[in-house]
């Protein structure tokens, strides 16, 4: 999955974890100029918005931050900060991840669009992965592909928004092999979190607890990488 669009700015979605970080390198590959946008909305540990922008600076990339935290007090989730364990099945239903935040990633979007149109920029790149989606609905294909939809019949700008998923339809281990080809494992090792605990112990995947859903998928996912291409 190969684009170019070398005369154009995007707007990468920055978490600070494996994902987001390491679309924001294809994008950086992809693309003329990167803006940066994170979120607060409560999450367990803020750690992850002192970690993306720790990396928009370390890549000299300019990179804005959204309060939301209003978020925790109208959806269920133990995702948010002083909430259940996130190993726990969802109250809301029992096969979904208790880590699941309603409306997350359409939230996300609509505001990052917002924000896009205003620094006239018509791309917007996220790391949702629909293959290793842990039953999050709005990491899904087919929810990107509506809300783009959606996003442009909200506007009347000329310029049509266009919202990129380079991760899409890649498991951990090929994500991991997509960073190595980007050239930019080491930092995705060294410098990213997507332990849902916070944890800063260093492993040799990446920081994490290893222990809560995230950092399962991580170190599974790198094992599996340094077996296949390693």
């Amino acid at each position: 999955m190969q684009y170019s669009y070398n005369n154009d700015d995007a707007l990468v979605l920055l978490s600070g974890g494996q994902d987001s970080t390491t679309s924001l390198f294809w994008a950086i590959k992809n693309f003329k100029n990167i803006f940066t946008l994170s979120f607060y909305y409560n999450q367990k540990h803020s750690d992850e918005i002192k970690i993306a922008g720790s990396i928009s600076k370390k890549l000299k990339l300019k990179h804005k931050v959204i309060d939301i935290s209003f978020l925790k007090n109208i959806v269920i989730s133990n995702l948010f900060k002083g909430s259940d364990d996130v190993n726990k099945k969802h109250k809301l239903k029992e096969d979904v991840p208790s880590s699941f935040v309603p409306y997350r990633n359409m939230i996300f979007l609509t505001l990052a669009a917002a924000w896009a149109s205003t620094i006239n920029v018509k791309h917007i790149i996220t790391g949702v992965c629909e293959t290793d989606y842990s039953g999050y609905a709005d990491c899904r294909d087919i929810f990107i592909k509506s809300l783009e939809v959606s996003l442009n019949l909200a506007t009347d700008f000329d310029d049509k928004l266009i919202i990129h998923t380079p991760l899409m339809w890649l498991n951990k281990t090929e994500i991991f092999k997509l960073s190595d080809d980007l050239g930019c494992l080491d930092f995705i090792i060294n410098e990213t979190m997507t332990c849902y605990n916070g944890v800063k112990k260093i492993n040799n995947y990446g920081m994490g607890c290893g222990e809560c859903p995230a950092c399962i998928l991580r170190k599974n996912g790198y094992n599996e990488f340094l077996r296949k291409y390693k």
